[in-house]
């Protein structure tokens, strides 16, 4: 994120104003996960393929007994996933897509060929169901969420995230349309703030690399 705490423009371009460093950490990041979790819109806007190019970080990978590249997990609550979206124009690991039976019959056909379908018949995705299936169904035991704001939003709030890692790029935004870590939203978090303790900390270049571990208020 920014200096002011913005994680993209308010037009949400691809973010593109962090280093070489910053997007090798993010992979690095990823590659740890046995599954790698992002939302509809951030897919669509930044149109990834959640893979590893770095051969040695999936050698490194398989070492650890792990498949060379994490599984994909795409969620949607009204699951209008663009199914021409380069994700789907790569088999090197598998899709599944957790979503509802909102998702239209068309969306649904043209998905089905491409990835694996989850969908609940409730309004909105139950993301502690889907980390549970994620974990007894697929084996995922460690899942890395590279977005969007909105999801990460409703992690934190359902406390579901226990690791924070944080770039903080040299740059000021301004401007209140565009999203913070936690979104637009201008109400604070549901259940309360999340106390963060920094676990680690590194400066390459004019970047900050943190580790937060979440500590949340007792129920």
């Amino acid at each position: 994120m920014t200096a002011d705490g913005k994680i993209t423009t308010r037009a949400f371009s691809p973010v593109d104003f962090t280093s070489r460093e910053d997007k090798r950490h993010l992979l690095r990041q990823r590659s740890l996960g046995d599954a790698v979790l992002i939302g509809r819109s951030t897919l669509t806007h930044d149109n990834v393929r959640l893979g590893l190019p770095d051969a040695g970080m999936r050698a490194e990978r398989e070492a650890r007994g792990q498949a060379p590249y994490p599984l994909r997990v795409i969620v949607s609550n009204e699951g209008r996933i663009d199914p021409t979206l380069k994700i789907f124009q790569t088999d090197f690991s598998r899709i599944v897509i957790f979503s509802t039976t909102r998702m239209p019959r068309k969306y649904q056909l043209a998905l089905r060929e491409r990835a694996t379908l989850r969908l609940s018949e409730t309004r909105n995705v139950n993301l502690r169901r889907m980390l549970q299936v994620l974990r007894e169904e697929y084996g995922a035991r460690r899942v890395a969420c590279e977005g969007g704001a909105e999801l990460f939003r409703s992690l934190l709030e359902l406390r579901l995230v226990d690791q924070l890692n944080l770039t903080i790029a040299p740059f000021v935004f301004g401007g209140k349309t565009a999203p913070t870590l936690t979104g637009r939203s201008l109400a604070f978090l549901a259940g309360g703030s999340v106390r963060a303790s920094l676990g680690e900390i590194r400066i390459v270049g004019e970047e900050c690399f943190a580790v937060y571990r979440l500590r949340y208020p007792k129920p």
